[in-house]
């Protein structure tokens, strides 16, 4: 039986998963795949750590030459992470005449149209399912089950520590605050939780997808986004109230306009398959203009579903699936059909507004006027009774009608002064 070789570039948790599932199950494999996927050599630089997984002697080294410098290894797998030296490791394996499987969203995100083109200079692939939704099959979807589509939409929940964390406050009534030590304390969460938390690990995971399913080429840094560092247990309260609860979405939409690019927590409708996605998930809701609206959901992470993904790609190279698709998406590519980017200021949306005010009268006049005074038409305004009569504070939550968000932004610049007004908290609402 054939042989094809695989060489790893780190040994991480989801580096330790991909060599569980390679090691482990080579036999089933072989069986279906009609040849073998043999893992030969490991590179990281740390190659004492028991990483729980039992190792042939001699697979791991710390000179990544070992992977590059040998002809028999025509795949390798890159999860350093990160933009730095896995750009570096992910060119010499293309110059070297390697195909090149990655879980390296933020690589794909500042890097995909230079490594891209590499790629194809070099007559070699680049394979990424695991760098979206970990191990729910988006990308492959998009790439081959969807291509008879006109994509209309994505509407993605597309980080689970952001999810985790929502989820928390939903059902716990939970603070922010908790919500993410609990993350953190289970894992789900980094210790620097940053790019999670404000937004920025969703956003270059919808400026692959926006490339995938639109062939724009967005700056991820200049999408719009908001994190779920804003959102507190009580608007969880209001949005209950209006038969809604909140999700971090990642959105793409095709409009008259152009292409629609976000991310921001979202009021989705409490009976809705998005506000159903609970805990770490991850899911999607893809609507094309033939099939209609699908949903995918399942781990967007963690060791094994990562793996898997990684794998399943591993496994198109080994059987030239992964070139056919390669060389017929044209991905980053001027040849490929693209849809013009919508200005950020242009969008029209509905926006939930929560403002911690004075309670002291005429308050709920001068938002109105500001918002009136540029064309923002309210569809609904919530204020509960303070639990507390002697709070200096209440919240007043005014729900708009679609407005460009310019107009919302100008309304907000007004009332930034007046000091009996809090900064408000915007967040998106769909149906």
């Amino acid at each position: 039986m054939d042989s094809v070789k695989v060489g790893l570039i780190g040994m991480g948790t989801i580096g330790a998963g991909v060599a569980k599932i390679l090691l482990g199950k080579a036999d089933m494999i072989a069986r279906r795949v009609g040849k073998r996927v043999d893992l030969v050599k490991i590179c990281d630089c740390d190659t004492t750590t028991d990483r729980g997984v039992a190792l042939p002697p001699g697979m791991m080294t710390s000179d990544v030459s070992e992977i590059m410098n040998d002809p028999d290894i025509s795949i390798v797998v890159e999860l350093v992470g990160g933009t730095g030296i896995a750009r570096e490791f992910v060119s010499r394996a293309l110059e070297s005449g390697k195909d090149v499987v990655t879980a390296n969203k933020a690589l794909l995100a500042n890097c995909g149209e230079d490594l891209f083109a590499l790629a194809r200079k070099c007559g070699r692939t680049i394979s990424f399912e695991a760098s979206v939704c970990g191990g729910v099959p988006v990308l492959a979807s998009l790439q081959t089950s969807l291509l008879a589509n006109r994509i209309e939409s994505i509407q993605a929940i597309c980080n689970g520590t952001c999810n985790f964390i929502l989820s928390e406050m939903e059902s716990k009534n939970a603070a922010y605050a908790d919500a993410l030590k609990e993350a953190q304390r289970l894992g789900f969460a980094e210790a620097n939780p940053t790019l999670d938390v404000d937004g920025s690990d969703s956003t270059q995971k919808l400026a692959i997808l926006a490339q995938l399913a639109f062939g724009a080429r967005p700056d991820w840094k200049k999408i719009p986004r908001v994190g779920v560092d804003v959102v507190d247990a009580i608007d969880f309260r209001f949005a209950k109230d209006l038969g809604r609860t909140i999700r971090l979405l990642a959105i793409a939409e095709r409009t008259s306009d152009g292409l629609v690019l976000k991310v921001t927590p979202t009021l989705v409708p409490e009976n809705s398959a998005l506000a159903k996605v609970t805990n770490a998930f991850n899911a999607i809701q893809i609507v094309g203009d033939s099939v209609g609206p699908v949903f995918y959901q399942g781990w967007g992470a963690g060791q094994l579903p990562t793996a898997s993904a990684v794998c399943s790609d591993v496994i198109d190279c080994a059987l030239g699936r992964a070139r056919i698709t390669f060389d017929s998406l044209r991905l980053w590519s001027d040849e490929r059909e693209s849809v013009e980017i919508m200005d950020a200021n242009k969008i029209k949306s509905r926006a939930y507004l929560r403002f911690n005010v004075e309670d002291r009268p005429g308050v709920l006049a001068d938002i109105s006027a500001a918002l009136g005074k540029h064309g923002v038409s309210i569809a609904a305004m919530l204020q509960h009774a303070k639990a507390n009569p002697d709070d200096r504070l209440a919240s007043i939550i005014i729900v708009t009608y679609d407005a460009p968000d310019e107009a919302l932004q100008a309304a907000l610049d007004e009332l930034a002064p007046i000091p009996y007004i809090g900064a408000p908290v915007k967040l998106a609402v769909r149906d």
